[in-house]
This record gives structure tokens, C-alpha cells and sequence, in this order.
């Protein structure tokens, strides 16, 4: 496969019933061949897009001590601000070269849910930043339930299985500046070759050279969305539930050429999870002689603690 597939969300949200199936079969494919998607047909319209882009750019721009003033202590990075090469990849000593924000989930319906989470964090000095974060947020969490359904018919299970787990689930935006190079990095790259935690993540500011995607024999492959289009791939929550038959692939994000040191990069993904006592034990109709369970049974909230310390974002 020397390209990331591209699907149309619209086929499954049709009322006939060939496209719906030749979007399952598609996406099921994919995920199982590369564990990457490129997403046409989803929930994001242009403005948005564009407000988002403006506010988060303000954002990053804000003097360090006001950004820093927004970093909160004791809470894993899990909302506000996380500060340039805090966080590495899983075995990787080495900061990432970038700095990020983190939106967390609006619980509005279950007071219980809500003491689980930190509260989301107001930037006072640019109000529309938060207001088009939650917008962003909720599109993206909507996008994401139906390519879910989409998986859950792919594993044979019912189209709405997931609903519930993401309702009120713990998934977070996450808007990232990677700053402009101004020095020879010894080893450290914009982002570290990994696998995302959490179920699925859709990723918006795909465009253009930087992400790549691990395949099967080992070779990078750079993955390029089309301005309409986010790159959604499968997290190791979702590969495990599934026995690894929805792949979640290695990624990274590399440094420029040395000509283009000077540019920002901008890239927001929405990582999906589940509520924290979702079990991620193997499907049943993941488990056959060829492919007996590679899993012990954990819940997503342990799986996603003992993820948080080996990233650095929490100390034991």
C-alpha cells in the first residue's frame, strides 16, 4: 500500500443500503491493512475550520508566562496547557519538539461523571478561543460515533455497541503548535514514532508533509489528507478490544527540511475514548484458533493511567 485510503462518511450516513456497506467494508479494510483513514463527509464545515485555526493560532502566539499561567499542576496535562518538550513517546527520553492545549469533555447530564474529569480551563484573555474549541469538540465527537458504528458492524457486534462507552467519554482536543527549529535537534523530533491510547483518533491539519505511518513491512509512508478531508486512525484501546484485527499503527510527526525550519506547524487531533470503566477485554468474535487472545482484560481507565506514566504526563 503506498497511500492512506479515503472514505466518504456520507456513504454511511445514506439511506441506501450499498453505500452504508461499502463504507463498512472500506474502513474495515483499511484499519486492517494500514490502521489509517483519510475522512471526507464529516461534520467540520469551513468556518469552523478557519475559527478554529485563527483562535488557536492567537493561542500559541500569547507571551510564554501567560500560557505557562495556564498550566495546571497535578492533573496529568489533561486540560490546559502543556509546555514546549514536556511530553515523549512511550521509551523515548527525548521531549517532543511542540507545545499543546487540551479540551476535555462538556459532561452536561450526569453530576457523577462530571466530579471524574478536571474541569475544562478559560483562557480570560481570548474568549472565543474556548467558545470554538467546545464547537470543534462536539463535531469531532459526532464524526467519531459514526465511524464507530461503522467498526462496530465490521466486528459483527451491534451498530450502536460503542454509543454508550463514548456518551460522556474522557476524549480531549488537542490543538499543537510545533514551533519553528531554531537549533540542530540532537534527537528529538516534532513527534516521536508511537500508538495513540485511546479508541480512534481523528486528526484535522493533515495537509501537507510531516505525519508519516509505519506499514507492515517496516517503511514510512507519508500520509496527506486533502484540505476536505481528517485522518482518523485506530488507537491501541480499540486494537486490543478487537484482538489487533483493527490495527493500530505506529506514526510519527518529523522535522522539516533545514528550508523550512522557520514555519510553525499546526495540527489538532480529537482522541476518542471511552468512558473509564469501558472493559477492553478481546471480543469473543475477535478469538478463533488462528488468532487466540493476545490481551489480558483491563479497563480503559487503568490502561489509560499506566499510558499517562510511561508518557512522563504522570509520576508514579
Amino acid at each position: 500500500m503506498d497511500r492512506i485510503p479515503s472514505v466518504d462518511l456520507k456513504d454511511f450516513l445514506s439511506e441506501d443500503s450499498n453505500r452504508k456497506q461499502k463504507f463498512i467494508d472500506e474502513i474495515g479494510k483499511a484499519y486492517q491493512d494500514i490502521g489509517f483513514v483519510a475522512l471526507k463527509g464529516h461534520f467540520l464545515d469551513d468556518d469552523l475550520v478557519d475559527r478554529l485555526y485563527t483562535e488557536v493560532r492567537n493561542f500559541f502566539n500569547l507571551p510564554l508566562e501567560v500560557k505557562e499561567s495556564y498550566e495546571i499542576p497535578g492533573i496529568g496535562g489533561q486540560r490546559g496547557y502543556v509546555s514546549f518538550g514536556k511530553e515523549s513517546a512511550k521509551g523515548k527520553k527525548e521531549g517532543d519538539l511542540k507545545e499543546f492545549w487540551h479540551f476535555g469533555q462538556y459532561v452536561e447530564d450526569d453530576e457523577e461523571r462530571k466530579k471524574e474529569y478536571p474541569d475544562n480551563v478559560e483562557v480570560k484573555e481570548l474568549p472565543a478561543f474556548n467558545k470554538v474549541g467546545k464547537e470543534t469538540y462536539r463535531m469531532l465527537e459526532k464524526t467519531a460515533k459514526y465511524v464507530l458504528r461503522a467498526l462496530a458492524l465490521h466486528l459483527n457486534l451491534e451498530e450502536t455497541y460503542f454509543d454508550n462507552y463514548i456518551h460522556n467519554g474522557n476524549s480531549i482536543l488537542r490543538p499543537i503548535h510545533y514551533p519553528p527549529i531554531v537549533q540542530e535537534p540532537k534527537n528529538a523530533v516534532r513527534a516521536a514514532a508511537h500508538g495513540d491510547i485511546n479508541l480512534i483518533t481523528l486528526l484535522m491539519g493533515a495537509q501537507g508533509r510531516g505525519l508519516q505511518v509505519q506499514r507492515h513491512d517496516g517503511e514510512w509512508l507519508d500520509a496527506i489528507a486533502e484540505p476536505d478531508e481528517l485522518m482518523i486512525n485506530v488507537g491501541d484501546m480499540l486494537s486490543r478490544h478487537s484482538n489487533n484485527k483493527l490495527k493500530s499503527t505506529i506514526h510519527r510527526v518529523v522535522n522539516p527540511p533545514r528550508e523550512l525550519w522557520g514555519t510553525s506547524r499546526y495540527s489538532i487531533p480529537f482522541f476518542m475514548h471511552p468512558i473509564s470503566e469501558m472493559k477492553l477485554d478481546v471480543l469473543d468474535s475477535c478469538i478463533d484458533n488462528e488468532n487466540p487472545k493476545q490481551y489480558d482484560d483491563i479497563t480503559a481507565g487503568a490502561f489509560l493511567n499506566e499510558r499517562l506514566v510511561e508518557l512522563g504526563l504522570i509520576k508514579k
